[in-house]
């Protein structure tokens, strides 16, 4: 008996989480105008920057049920953010958890993929180099083949060669969460960023989160980057276009990723 017991919570707890509801955009996010709605569904997703705004005012925190901890306090806070959905639309089985993980093993597919620079005219390499690292040390590694299961959570470390701060390094956190209907994806710069030798931002300030949700029409992705930097800096560079600027590469790679 105690075996026939111990066998139905082992199934209740494995087959739980592949049985919770699938949700709709509008269930996420129920109160959005329609303009924003259609821009999160375009290719390029709706975007939003905020300078020194309350985390309450974030779409993701204010207006949605996403749940408290997908809005992670230590992002909303920044004075510099810059919010983003996007859905890639899709059958509601097309596009799912274990694609988006492969997708995002895949580091060097960051490198070489292009933005628009007003100061050049151009359209050019935001990470001219990208190399996944062992640990905090600099020692190159592989990109893994596709996995055929998702850990519970995983680390990753990165060098990106930036094309206006030179190289830059990073550690990224993935985890299962809201049991096991999404995925969080989170990365945090673990050196100072400098330019031109100064000191930009230090060393955790900059973060950049990525939630996926699969969804009835799609895969739900929604984004979120925030930057604390000096006075002296923020006056001399546009830190929500630089921050807009890196989100929508690292959306538009992973992206990438799921539809093939």
């Amino acid at each position: 008996m105690r075996v026939v017991i111990n066998i139905f919570f082992f199934l209740v707890i494995v087959l739980l989480p592949l049985s919770a509801e699938v949700r709709s955009f509008n269930q996420i996010f129920p109160n959005l105008s329609p303009a924003i709605r259609t821009a999160a569904f375009s290719s390029n997703g709706f975007s939003r920057s905020y300078e020194r705004a309350a985390p309450s005012a974030l779409i993701g925190s204010g207006q949605s049920t996403l749940g408290s901890n997908i809005v992670i306090p230590d992002i909303s806070r920044q004075p510099f953010l810059v919010e983003t959905i996007m859905v890639i639309p899709g059958r509601q089985d097309q596009y799912t958890l274990l694609k988006v993980y492969n997708a995002l093993g895949q580091v060097r597919g960051l490198q070489g993929r292009l933005y628009h620079s007003h100061t050049r005219n151009d359209e050019v390499p935001l990470f001219e180099e990208v190399t996944r690292i062992e640990g905090a040390r600099n020692t190159p590694v592989a990109d893994p083949p596709p996995a055929a299961r998702i850990p519970s959570s995983e680390t990753i470390h990165m060098r990106l060669k930036d094309v206006n701060f030179g190289n830059t390094f990073y550690r990224a956190e993935m985890e299962m969460i809201q049991e096991n209907r999404g995925l969080r994806y989170t990365m945090t710069n673990n050196r100072v960023i400098t330019y031109l030798l100064m000191p930009v931002i230090r060393e955790g300030n900059f973060t950049a989160q990525l939630y996926f949700e699969p969804i009835l029409e799609g895969m739900l992705i929604y984004g979120l980057a925030g930057a604390d930097v000096s006075n002296f800096v923020s006056s001399r560079i546009s830190m929500t276009s630089a921050i807009d600027k890196r989100l929508a590469v690292i959306i538009g790679w992973v992206s990438d990723g799921i539809r093939r």
